[in-house]
């Protein structure tokens, strides 16, 4: 039951960590402070008013050992709306972190201008537990303010809770490591905030001049610059340009560990300025070992390190130079297959900073993220991103955040930051070939097969990349991928015609003769290379290529009935899609999701963009 989670708790960040030593004096801490010292602050959700819970997931809610009929009871709407008294024995609480983009430490949006007021802004952690051996931390999202809000209010809205429920949950079912969701609650008791947000007659254009194919100043550009010119005037900046009332909302996001590259990035500068032999130091050292506990116990067992034995028993020990170092190379691959995993399914995380990303390599953070319609290198949903966090450049930014977990670490390594910036080389490389090999399974290719890898290599980068890229007619990256499964089955003595014709419904335009017979080509190509049995081939594509994924038009249409109407059916209806992405699904169920996105969404602000 709910309230039997309190039996199971085993709060080992308070156990095993230093507390802020100031927590006292700035109880109850839910206003914007500087957090000097310490690895936690003890800090009490802020209840919402009159909660209903709207959705939950049944297999996470298993997972805690919580039965569906408790579910049901005022206990878990309560204790997961920030009631934390409703549950004895758990334990709530903050955590500072710091931020780093692109491998740059920053401090320049911290209020107090050094880096001490970053942190769990509006996610307050509401105990871990144990359960059948495995351990769970549950963490409320829009729990309220911390003294790492920065001025906020700390709480979140019905519309990216909704989207962060459905997402964490689908990424799950897309086989790519994430955090999870066990439920979201709304207030039905008059518990609102005003967010800015987007006009609704300014959909199509974001407030700015949509530029066209035809426009007069792209004339002497030919047609696939073009193109290139007005994607990248969609990814430029556009702004929310009204004020809405929203309705406050809860979700709890669920994982083995919340530990962010940002905590061990905090300890590291703070024990940097200390030096050797200072508390700072030590809190650095604990900070890692808990991170190492949490993520990789195999690397504890295995090098215990001094006045540790190994996995539980060696909980409160030091740091052995080889586990810090195993550390570092179990982290990234970890991080190199969640990037791996994003560009199979066509996401972009959006906002992909040092604090964003786990050290146990598990997506989070579902804020202006997004899943790709039209293929864009540089697509990303988020106005702030910038190239370096666009779609294609995010293994990038995960080996720069892994630098920063790098250099964090290097203080505990036997050969310290050499070692640390050997270790990052490497990391590239397992980087390339998490991608490299994700490509190979993304295109049907078999393990086995000989340089299965470069020949993959050979016609993404070669041949069907530059297609999707530059041709004048744009192509769907979800139904062009799961197509090539009916390209794969056809007889091999198929005609161009026949070959290319499964992949029609994944173009926005229809394509010109020169495309068509460039994509025939390829597509003759593939064929050869993958050889053998077509219909294995085809069934190997459909297990990489999801069929349904959580295109934003569909979310704007289910938070806009919940916002709007109270009706939470297409919340639930994407909830069941996405739980079988590679699935066929039903006949209704394909007519109405399997298809590209409606031309508006592809400009509307909210939609197609957002800050």
């Amino acid at each position: 039951t709910v309230i039997g989670l309190g039996a199971r708790a085993d709060h080992s960040w308070l156990a095993q960590l230093t507390a802020d030593p100031e927590t006292a004096r700035f109880a109850p801490n839910r206003s914007s402070r500087q957090v000097k010292s310490g690895h936690y602050v003890r800090v009490a959700p802020s209840p919402l008013t009159a909660p209903r819970l709207v959705i939950h997931s049944p297999a996470m809610a298993a997972s805690l050992g919580i039965a569906e009929e408790d579910v049901a009871s005022p206990a878990f709407s309560a204790f997961f709306s920030g009631d934390a008294a409703v549950v004895p024995g758990m334990e709530t609480w903050a955590t500072p972190y710091a931020l780093s983009i692109m491998g740059k430490h920053q401090t320049s949006n911290c209020p107090f201008g050094n880096g001490n007021g970053y942190g769990d802004g509006r996610a307050v952690s509401v105990g871990e537990v144990v359960v059948e051996g495995r351990r769970w931390e549950m963490q409320l999202k829009g729990g309220g303010p911390t003294p790492f809000c920065r001025g906020a209010d700390g709480r979140a809205v019905l519309r990216s809770s909704i989207r962060e429920f459905l997402a964490s949950e689908a990424m799950h079912n897309l086989n790519v490591s994430t955090t999870r969701a066990l439920s979201l609650v709304v207030s039905e008791g008059g518990d609102v905030v005003r967010r800015p947000w987007y006009k609704p007659e300014d959909a199509i254009t974001g407030g700015r001049d949509k530029i066209s194919m035809d426009d007069p100043r792209l004339a002497r550009f030919d047609e696939a610059t073009r193109r290139q010119i007005i994607r990248q005037a969609a990814s430029q900046q556009r702004d929310p340009d009204v004020m809405v009332v929203e309705a406050c909302a809860i979700t709890t996001r669920v994982a083995p560990s919340f530990t962010r590259i940002g905590h061990l990035d905090l300890f590291s500068r703070r024990a940097a300025t200390a030096g050797p032999g200072t508390p700072q130091h030590r809190e650095l050292e604990q900070m890692v070992r808990h991170a190492i506990f949490r993520e990789f116990p195999e690397v504890l067992e295995a090098h215990p390190g001094p006045g540790g034995e190994g996995g539980e028993a060696g909980a409160a020990g030091g740091v052995a130079p080889e586990a810090a170092a195993a550390f570092l190379r179990a982290s990234a691959a970890a991080i190199s297959d969640m990037v791996a995993g994003w560009l199979r399914v066509g996401f972009c995380q959006g906002n992909f900073n040092a604090d964003n990303c786990l050290v146990g390599g598990r997506t989070m953070d579902y804020g202006p993220f997004g899943w790709m319609d039209a293929y864009d290198p540089l697509f990303a949903k988020w106005v702030g991103s910038g190239e370096h966090f666009a779609f294609m450049n995010q293994p990038g930014a995960g080996v720069a955040n892994f630098a920063v977990l790098a250099a964090s670490v290097a203080p505990l390594l036997q050969g310290g930051e050499a070692e640390a910036k050997r270790i990052v080389v490497e990391a590239q490389g397992v980087m390339d070939a998490a991608v490299a090999d994700m490509w190979r399974r993304k295109l049907g290719l078999a393990a086995d097969a000989p340089d299965a890898r470069a020949a993959a290599a050979a016609l993404f980068d070669d041949h069907l990349e530059p297609l999707m890229r530059a041709g004048a007619a744009e192509v769907d990256y979800t139904l062009m991928w799961r197509q090539l499964a009916e390209v794969a089955a056809l007889p091999q003595d198929a005609a161009d015609a026949d070959l290319f014709a499964p992949l029609r419904a994944a173009f926005y335009s229809a394509p010109d003769a020169a495309e068509v017979a460039n994509w025939t080509a390829f597509l003759r190509r593939w064929r050869a290379t993958i050889g053998g049995d077509g219909a294995e081939a085809a069934a190997r594509v459909r297990a990489e290529n999801p069929k349904y994924i959580l295109r934003e038009w569909m979310l704007v249409e289910a938070y806009t009935a919940a916002k709007e109407r109270g009706d939470f059916t297409l919340t639930h209806e994407l909830f069941d899609l996405t739980a079988a992405p590679y699935a066929e699904g039903s006949d209704a169920m394909a007519a109405k999701y399997y298809r590209r996105a409606p031309d508006a969404a592809l400009n509307a602000g909210g939609t197609a963009f957002m800050s």
